[in-house]
């Protein structure tokens, strides 16, 4: 069945290339699966990680987060060439904002930060929405604590730019955008397949 289109009112969703996977020079995204749970629950639990995501998770949100995060759609497991071992993730799903942006999120274990991995797969996951969803929908959001200037200097390197600022969860925030035709040479960009 066809999904209604953007001018319908509905927000177009990205479509994922032959069996769902981006590969850049160095990385593969895929579909999440069952067993890559363990890397995710590090970056759900690791202290480090979650520094400006609110914390670790633990208890019953932990416990849901690991029967469910294998089934949601447009969540890749970023893992590097040749082996299959999880990096870390990056999302992109309609934000759960007033106007309906897609957003982009990310995370990485902690011994494979600094390597240039975050801004490859960010690139990969960013070039590929931006090329696929129709011209209407053609915006992609992040957003960052402002005290995160990691994430911030990747959210730029890719071709973000800070569109607002405001508190969220008690913490100053920084909304992050780009749009179709702001692209201009960030790299990172997927081979479909």
């Amino acid at each position: 069945m066809d999904e209604p289109s953007a001018s319908a009112g509905y927000r177009a969703r990205p479509v994922l290339p032959r069996g769902g996977v981006l590969r850049t020079a160095r990385l593969v995204l895929r579909p999440a699966r069952a067993r890559d749970v363990d890397a995710y629950t590090r970056l759900w639990t690791d202290r480090e990680v979650r520094r400006f995501l609110g914390g670790p998770v633990d208890g019953e949100r932990l416990r849901l987060r690991q029967q469910r995060f294998d089934s949601r759609p447009r969540v890749f497991s970023v893992t590097a060439l040749p082996s299959d071992e999880v990096l870390g993730t990056v999302s992109v799903d309609v934000a759960d904002r007033p106007d309906g942006r897609w957003e982009l999120a990310y995370s990485f274990l902690p011994e494979h930060w600094g390597r240039g991995y975050g801004r490859e797969a960010v690139a990969a996951v960013l070039t590929w929405v931006l090329d696929t969803v129709p011209l209407g929908d053609a915006s992609v959001i992040a957003v960052t604590e402002e005290a995160n200037v990691r994430s911030r200097r990747l959210l730029e390197a890719v071709g973000m730019g800070a569109r607002e600022r405001f508190v969220e969860f008690g913490r100053p925030q920084v909304l992050y955008g780009i749009e179709r035709g702001e692209r201009q040479g960030a790299g990172g960009a997927p081979d479909a397949g």
